[in-house]
């Protein structure tokens, strides 16, 4: 592996900030994620934000194929090299923005469910994870790596300030853990934070499930816009359009006090509030 700075120099490519762009160094920690990672031969992996191919690279020699996608064109055309050099023809590159990319079809196309894999740029961390909760049918698997600090956000649990609206949704559908602990000195450019590897396996179903998950992901929201409020109050004043009696009755009828806090209430509570929403003919 070429060391990334000498590379982009080499093509006359510098790293461009407002795509998020950090570049892995040391080969044998993408080796260890790759490990960690449990991919098999069988595997069709979609990797998001293949970069220079420092991870593309093992995960390709490890599974039957890898779709690897790269929204930064110059980018691409040094991985296509890279790919070429180590001889590895299972690599169908995406020169596309992940957010625009049909994941449902991509798998149904295949035949099978995919592991989604890569290191997501802060700015669209989210919009991702959102994309592929929306997309969990085709998707088994997910090994992402984030900034520590949306991580620790990721894996929060109820109680703790980091609890959030994207917390919730993710561990409504999926169990998550970290796999691995990734130091800013292992990057080009060196980002300000470390980072954490984390493992989304999505459940087939979820063990409390929600009359409708588009409501469910509403009152998480409503929960969550106004936080700092109790939840009878947040409720009330969200695009929910219920009134602060109905939100208070809502609330007594799923055993939530409420003047508690939507950072205090488990997964299964928000699911509790969200199936008696919708079963009071409240949501408009």
């Amino acid at each position: 592996m070429i060391y990334p700075k000498i590379l982009l120099a080499a093509h006359n490519v510098r790293p461009k900030k407002q795509l998020g762009q950090n570049f892995l160094t040391e080969p044998t920690t993408a080796e260890m994620i790759v490990r960690r990672s449990g991919i098999l031969p069988e595997d069709v992996v979609l990797e998001i934000g293949a970069g220079l191919g420092a991870l593309t690279i093992p995960v390709a020699r490890t599974v039957k194929k890898v779709y690897a996608v790269e929204k930064d064109r110059q980018v691409l055309d040094i991985l296509k090299t890279q790919l070429l050099v180590n001889n590895l023809s299972n690599v169908v590159l995406m020169g596309e923005d992940i957010l625009k990319i049909d994941i449902q079809a991509l798998a149904e196309n295949m035949r099978r469910k995919i592991v989604v894999m890569g290191n997501l740029p802060y700015n669209i961390s989210s919009q991702v994870l959102v994309q592929l909760i929306t997309s969990r049918s085709v998707v088994c698997r997910a090994v992402l790596m984030f900034q520590k600090e949306l991580a620790q956000r990721i894996t929060a649990y109820p109680g703790c300030k980091a609890y959030g609206r994207l917390t919730v949704m993710l561990r409504y559908c999926s169990d998550i853990k970290k796999i691995a602990d990734v130091k800013a000195a292992l990057f080009f450019p060196k980002p300000k934070v470390d980072s954490e590897v984390l493992e989304f396996i999505f459940k087939s179903s979820p063990e409390i499930s929600a009359h409708d998950e588009t409501v469910l992901f509403k009152v998480v929201k409503a929960g969550f816009g106004n936080r700092r409020k109790t939840l009878k109050n947040a409720l009330s004043a969200s695009q929910l359009n219920i009134d602060s009696k109905t939100a208070a009755q809502l609330l007594q009828r799923s055993d939530i006090d409420p003047d508690r806090r939507a950072e205090t209430l488990s997964i299964a509570e928000f699911v509790k509030l969200s199936n008696n929403l919708i079963e009071s003919n409240s949501i408009r």
